[in-house]
């Protein structure tokens, strides 16, 4: 069992019972799952771009990625439906938490003139949002092999009701938010 989900089954479900008196211990909010998204704009004109994307999500991960196919034809941007356009990933079980780890305690200090996550990233129903400039930040990646800079969001899905629960559930998750 990872050290996060250790800590999450101890400290975390006492702490939230604690803050927002929850009757029973199945109440308190968990992390449900992380999807890593990479959106791939060049992948129109050239489909090695999105190879080596997905080679970058797989690593990052640590699991397989999906590709990602255009819903609609837009003219403007010379996308045709069903073309492949970016991949995903999605988390569940250890490997999210071994994820959260990584990303909460390894890249995101790596971030250049970091500050902090935005702690207003969150959509009304306890799902949080984050957004990286670059796949650089992860240990795993090596700066030789990669082709481009690419950027890809990050979404912790909760089971939290609220913003501020999900919110709390992040921090005592030691997630970085700025002040």
């Amino acid at each position: 069992m990872s050290r996060l989900k250790e800590i999450y089954l101890n400290e975390i479900v006492d702490a939230m019972v604690k803050k927002f008196g929850y009757k029973n211990v199945m109440e308190v909010p968990k992390l449900d799952k992380i999807v890593i998204n990479m959106g791939v704009g060049e992948a129109k004109d050239n489909a090695k771009v999105l190879d080596s994307a997905v080679r970058d999500l797989e690593i990052i991960s640590g699991q397989h990625a999906v590709l990602t196919k255009a819903k609609k034809s837009v003219a403007n941007f010379k996308i045709r439906e069903g073309m492949a356009i970016g991949c995903k990933v999605t988390l569940r079980g250890e490997k999210m938490y071994e994820f959260a780890d990584r990303l909460i305690n390894l890249a995101l200090p790596r971030v250049r003139d970091f500050r902090g996550v935005n702690p207003n990233a969150f959509d009304g129903r306890g799902n949080y949002a984050l957004g990286i400039k670059e796949q650089l930040i992860f240990p795993e990646i090596e700066y030789d092999k990669v082709d481009k800079v690419r950027g890809m969001d990050i979404i912790f899905v909760t089971t939290a009701k609220t913003d501020e629960e999900a919110r709390e559930l992040l921090t005592l998750f030691n997630m970085p938010f700025s002040k």
